[in-house]
């Protein structure tokens, strides 16, 4: 057998990703994208693939597109329908498209050619229409309108964007200009289409509507959807629920509470309950989603899962009998899939993650779409009675080739002398007698966690990899710890983060294994803020050097960004009314404490983190004469999501380590293995 080697940059682009499962009614087989991705192309393409959940090997239904997405199986059975942008009988997708496709193969066909094209879908129970999302010109009536008034769109000679919205662009990109979400309704035989919003005010949300935004009743006569009730949208405005009942019309609120916002609503089997997820935003900003329903009979609404303390994930999904909601939500840095039983109101376990990235279920039959730190997403078919088994193996062969190293989490005394969970992992073959360089990996959020997860962008493998002992903190403010340990940090930003980040290192060191000349922290987003936050915090000489990834800098100056109505919930003021308050806790107010070389790295298509934040970052560490090095992408976000340009990122993260690592600098020895060379890793072998 061949010796098993440390992963490299190339291989975990290599890596074949799944999606979002969907399950055949009758739980026969699953169908999912399946994602390749090639350095030499700097390229992506997805195609569809039917995985067999009792047997049989998983077989390619697409083969034709190159993005071909969210696939959802109809409640007959007969046919798949997925989005995608094809070419097909002379006419080129401009925008992203319907398709159908048999499950037993043949060619996908357009199911409608809707000039505005398709964001988000979802089957009519009676399998023969589809409700789906496109952003249209609201003055517009008929979809030939549309199609003209896109064509004059895309035809003009000017190019500057014009709104008076509050909300007009989100992460990466501007919403439509004049544009707004509404629902629409397809025929699949005839390919009609009718905009169930056309002529009224009602629209969905504006960021990024997906399919978890609308339901559809068991009988196909209504359709629930959230909605933004303000005249002025912002991104931090409190939803209401409301039902469409397609024969007439006519909307009728389903709950709505100011004091509330609600999201992702679900039909109960019979249609006369709809689960939902109910956030009390009044009390706090960072309040968790949790389960709620509303009755048609009583047309009241109650929270279910109040005593239950976790933040609940849509898509939620009921039992076939309407006693039990399925859904998925973290706890002390794990991601599960849980039932949720409506009558003792008590949730159990039943797929254990990792990190579960979706799945679906059909009558007794659970498919999950899952990772770990220690491997890539994998497909497994749960029943009762039976042990969950996997139901492809797409990534085996490649996977058996390397060596993981292996990760264990411990339990700090942190802020406020609470317990707070640290990951390590640690590089293959770690010898603890040896002496090793360690890296601590810091998340964003701030009300995220480092998850048991296979994360691509910050693989701690590949960290790991180069020799590095990874420590991931989950600090004060981190999700999946309890409503308390995650609003802890609000209006305080920096202060226990910064604590508990010292204590993981503080812990590590006291391990023989840890060389204290060898430290460095990294960390991306709010990691990145938190790693500019340290430079001007920690004595320099504690850490070797720092890596800040979109990283928040000058929280005046990020009134620029997206998200910036949320400003005065996290930090306690705006920064007109309180600057003192709001500098306290920015990094640039702490300027003349930073002397530790760091690496900055930014997207200029990040909008959530705008990239004036790192280039101001790095042009001050300039100026004031601390060792710098700029990596700026014009084409990236807030993530770095092309093969090359993944590969030039590590590559550089990995370099300047090197550069600032002393046992590589001056010879040092002792060292369990070198911090690898990223440059000569991390290019793609052509």
């Amino acid at each position: 057998m061949a010796r098993r080697r440390p992963i490299t940059i190339a291989d975990l682009w290599r890596i074949a990703r799944l999606g979002t499962p969907s399950l055949a009614p009758d739980g026969h087989a699953a169908v999912c994208a399946l994602t390749h991705y090639s350095m030499e192309d700097n390229s992506a393409r997805s195609g569809l693939w039917l995985l067999p959940t009792t047997g049989g090997e998983p077989r390619a239904l697409t083969h034709c597109g190159d993005k071909d997405g969210q696939a959802r199986w109809s409640p007959r059975g007969d046919l798949i329908a997925f989005i995608a942008r094809r070419d097909q009988q002379g006419e080129k997708d401009e925008e992203p498209q319907l398709y159908v496709i048999p499950p037993d193969g043949g060619e996908a066909r357009r199911a409608a050619s809707v000039a505005t094209g398709v964001e988000a879908f979802k089957w009519f129970p009676d399998g023969r229409r589809i409700a789906f999302v496109s952003w249209v010109w609201p003055d517009l009536v008929g979809q030939k309108a549309q199609a003209k008034r896109l064509k004059e769109w895309k035809a003009r000679k000017e190019s500057g964007y014009v709104t008076s919205e509050a909300l007009y662009r989100y992460w990466d990109h501007f919403v439509h200009q004049d544009r707004v979400a509404h629902l629409h309704v397809l025929d699949v035989r005839t390919g009609k289409v009718r905009d169930l919003f056309e002529g009224t005010p009602w629209e969905l949300e504006r960021a990024d509507p997906d399919s978890n935004a609308f339901d559809i009743s068991p009988d196909g006569r209504r359709i629930a959807f959230a909605h933004d009730p303000a005249a002025q949208k912002r991104l931090d405005n409190r939803f209401a629920l409301a039902e469409i009942e397609l024969r007439s019309g006519q909307v009728q609120p389903v709950a709505a509470d100011p004091a509330w916002d609600m999201s992702a609503p679900r039909y109960s089997p019979d249609g006369q309950r709809i689960a939902f997820l109910a956030r009390h935003e009044e009390r706090r900003h960072t309040m968790p989603d949790q389960i709620a329903t509303w009755s048609r009979d009583s047309g009241r609404w109650e929270v279910l899962s109040a005593d239950w303390d976790h933040d609940v994930h849509a898509p939620l999904l009921w039992q076939a009998d309407g006693r039990a909601l399925y859904c998925s939500a973290e706890q002390q840095a794990r991601t599960h899939v849980w039932r949720f039983d409506l009558a003792t109101r008590q949730a159990e376990v039943v797929v254990r993650g990792g990190m579960v990235h979706g799945f679906d279920l059909a009558g007794d039959t659970l498919v999950s779409v899952a990772d770990a730190m220690d491997h890539p997403a994998r497909a497994t078919v749960h029943r009762p009675g039976e042990a969950p088994r996997r139901i492809e193996r797409f990534n085996d062969e490649l996977l058996a080739g390397l060596q993981f190293g292996r990760h264990e989490e411990v339990t700090l005394r942190g802020a406020r002398g609470d317990d707070v969970h640290m990951w390590l992992v640690y590089p293959p073959g770690f010898d603890p007698k040896k002496r090793y360089p360690v890296m601590h990996s810091i998340h964003g959020g701030p009300h995220a966690a480092s998850l048991d997860t296979f994360h691509y962008r910050w693989n701690n493998q590949l960290f790991a990899a180069q020799g590095y002992v990874v420590a991931c903190v989950n600090y004060h403010g981190s999700s999946g710890f309890g409503f308390d340990f995650t609003d802890s940090i609000t209006h305080r930003w920096g202060e226990y983060e910064l604590q508990d980040v010292e204590a993981g290192t503080n812990w590590v060191l006291r391990q023989r294994w840890a060389d204290p000349k060898r430290v460095f922290a990294t960390g991306g987003s709010y990691g990145g803020f938190m790693a500019a936050w340290m430079n001007g915090h920690v004595p320099a000489g504690r850490y070797a050097a720092y890596v800040c990834h979109a990283g928040c800098f000058d929280w005046t100056a990020m009134f620029a960004d997206d998200a910036y109505t949320w400003h005065a919930k996290e930090l306690g003021a705006w920064y007109w009314d309180d600057p003192a308050k709001v500098h306290s806790q920015s990094p640039h107010a702490f300027v003349q404490h930073m002397q530790t070389p760091t690496l900055v790295i930014h997207g200029a298509l990040d909008y959530r983190v705008p990239d004036a934040q790192g280039l101001a970052y790095y042009n001050t560490l300039k100026a004031k004469g601390v060792d710098a090095r700029l990596l700026w992408f014009p084409d990236e976000n807030h993530w770095i999501l092309k093969p090359r340009n993944s590969a030039l990122w590590y590559g550089e993260f990995f370099a300047w380590l090197k550069r600032h690592d002393p046992a590589v600098n001056k010879g040092g020895k002792g060292s369990g293995k070198e911090a690898g060379d990223g440059r000569s890793s991390g290019r793609a072998k052509r």
